[in-house]
Protein backbone atom coordinates (compact mmCIF):
# COMPACT_ATOMS: atom_id res chain seq x y z
CA UNK A 1 0.00 0.00 0.00
CA UNK A 2 1.66 3.15 -0.98
CA UNK A 3 1.01 6.24 1.39
CA UNK A 4 -0.79 9.41 -0.86
CA UNK A 5 1.87 12.40 -0.32
CA UNK A 6 0.13 15.32 0.88
CA UNK A 7 2.64 16.68 2.85
CA UNK A 8 1.90 20.26 0.46
CA UNK A 9 -1.96 20.27 1.29
CA UNK A 10 -1.43 19.57 5.07
CA UNK A 11 1.37 22.27 5.36
CA UNK A 12 -0.30 25.12 3.30
CA UNK A 13 -1.52 27.07 6.69
CA UNK A 14 2.23 26.60 7.91
CA UNK A 15 3.82 28.01 3.86
CA UNK A 16 3.90 31.85 4.70
CA UNK A 17 5.50 31.97 8.17
CA UNK A 18 8.73 32.62 8.66
CA UNK A 19 11.69 31.08 10.46
CA UNK A 20 11.13 32.85 13.74
CA UNK A 21 7.03 32.73 12.96
CA UNK A 22 7.39 28.71 13.39
CA UNK A 23 9.65 28.71 16.06
CA UNK A 24 7.32 30.77 17.96
CA UNK A 25 4.47 28.49 16.85
CA UNK A 26 6.53 25.39 18.00
CA UNK A 27 6.73 26.75 20.98
CA UNK A 28 3.64 28.01 21.55
CA UNK A 29 1.97 24.56 21.04
CA UNK A 30 4.29 22.93 22.86
CA UNK A 31 3.34 24.96 25.65
CA UNK A 32 -0.16 24.03 25.61
CA UNK A 33 0.50 20.10 24.93
CA UNK A 34 2.64 20.43 28.04
CA UNK A 35 0.61 22.65 30.35
CA UNK A 36 -2.05 20.36 31.63
CA UNK A 37 0.66 18.00 32.85
CA UNK A 38 2.66 20.65 34.71
CA UNK A 39 -0.81 21.77 36.64
CA UNK A 40 -1.33 18.24 37.43
CA UNK A 41 2.52 17.80 38.67
CA UNK A 42 1.83 21.86 41.39
CA UNK A 43 -1.49 19.79 42.71
CA UNK A 44 -0.97 16.08 42.83
CA UNK A 45 1.96 13.95 44.32
CA UNK A 46 2.49 10.49 45.22
CA UNK A 47 4.76 8.21 47.46
CA UNK A 48 7.03 7.53 44.87
CA UNK A 49 7.42 11.48 44.47
CA UNK A 50 7.46 12.04 47.93
CA UNK A 51 10.14 9.47 49.11
CA UNK A 52 12.48 11.05 46.20
CA UNK A 53 12.02 14.18 47.76
CA UNK A 54 13.23 12.64 51.26
CA UNK A 55 15.98 11.09 49.86
CA UNK A 56 17.47 13.80 48.01
CA UNK A 57 17.52 15.40 51.81
CA UNK A 58 19.74 13.60 52.97
CA UNK A 59 17.44 10.27 54.51
CA UNK A 60 18.22 6.80 53.98
CA UNK A 61 15.68 4.77 52.05
CA UNK A 62 15.50 2.81 55.81
CA UNK A 63 14.10 6.50 57.32
CA UNK A 64 12.73 7.50 54.26
CA UNK A 65 9.67 4.65 54.55
CA UNK A 66 8.30 5.25 57.67
CA UNK A 67 8.31 9.00 56.84
CA UNK A 68 6.13 8.19 54.21
CA UNK A 69 4.22 5.67 55.69
CA UNK A 70 3.75 7.96 58.50
CA UNK A 71 3.12 11.22 56.05
CA UNK A 72 0.19 8.86 54.35
CA UNK A 73 -1.30 7.65 57.81
CA UNK A 74 -1.62 11.41 58.77
CA UNK A 75 -2.71 12.06 55.58
CA UNK A 76 -0.01 14.97 55.17
CA UNK A 77 1.20 13.84 52.07
CA UNK A 78 -0.06 16.68 49.86
CA UNK A 79 1.48 18.69 51.95
CA UNK A 80 5.03 17.24 50.66
CA UNK A 81 6.98 15.60 53.20
CA UNK A 82 9.83 17.19 52.88
CA UNK A 83 7.71 20.73 54.15
CA UNK A 84 6.49 18.51 56.71
CA UNK A 85 9.83 17.47 58.05
CA UNK A 86 11.16 21.23 57.77
CA UNK A 87 8.47 22.72 59.43
CA UNK A 88 8.68 20.29 62.41
CA UNK A 89 12.62 21.43 62.15
CA UNK A 90 11.21 24.94 62.70
CA UNK A 91 8.36 24.11 65.61
CA UNK A 92 11.16 21.60 67.68
CA UNK A 93 14.40 24.18 66.48
CA UNK A 94 16.35 21.56 65.29
CA UNK A 95 18.02 20.36 62.49
CA UNK A 96 16.04 18.95 59.44
CA UNK A 97 17.79 15.43 59.82
CA UNK A 98 17.56 15.36 63.34
CA UNK A 99 13.35 16.17 63.06
CA UNK A 100 13.35 13.52 60.24
CA UNK A 101 14.60 11.07 62.40
CA UNK A 102 12.28 11.65 65.27
CA UNK A 103 9.39 11.53 62.48
CA UNK A 104 10.66 8.73 60.98
CA UNK A 105 10.21 6.62 64.56
CA UNK A 106 7.08 8.02 65.38
CA UNK A 107 7.80 10.80 67.16
CA UNK A 108 5.83 14.53 66.73
CA UNK A 109 3.66 13.52 64.83
CA UNK A 110 0.51 14.76 66.27
CA UNK A 111 1.85 17.97 66.59
CA UNK A 112 3.23 18.21 63.01
CA UNK A 113 -0.39 16.75 61.84
CA UNK A 114 -2.36 19.87 63.91
CA UNK A 115 0.44 22.35 62.36
CA UNK A 116 0.06 21.20 59.03
CA UNK A 117 -3.59 20.77 59.22
CA UNK A 118 -3.88 24.12 60.72
CA UNK A 119 -2.36 25.74 58.24
CA UNK A 120 -5.55 25.06 55.70
CA UNK A 121 -7.78 27.59 57.65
Amino acid sequence: MKREDDFEKRREHLKGLTEEQLYDRFWNLTEQIVKPIVDLAYTHTSPAIERSVVLRMGFSSLQAKPLIDYGTKYNLLGKGVGNVILTYAKLKNMDYLKAGEELAKGIGWDIISEKMKGSDK
